[in-house]
């Protein structure tokens, strides 16, 4: 479930609300576990345009 989160991730980047709507997703059906390694992967792979975003919707959960 993490390769095919990421991979939606990586496809939906160029659009912010899209994103948005995966990452709620994703942070609902992963487990913390996971989620720890989604959000330090989306910080690496998508720094500079995702991040707080990450941190706003990941990070409390973790």
């Amino acid at each position: 479930m993490l390769n095919l989160t990421k991979y939606v991730l990586e496809k939906v980047s160029f659009d912010k609300g899209l994103f948005k709507k995966e990452l709620i997703k994703a942070s609902k059906a992963l487990k913390k576990e996971d989620l720890m390694l989604l959000y330090t992967w989306g910080i690496v792979q998508f720094a500079s345009e995702h991040q707080e975003m990450l941190k706003e919707i990941i990070s409390p959960m973790i």
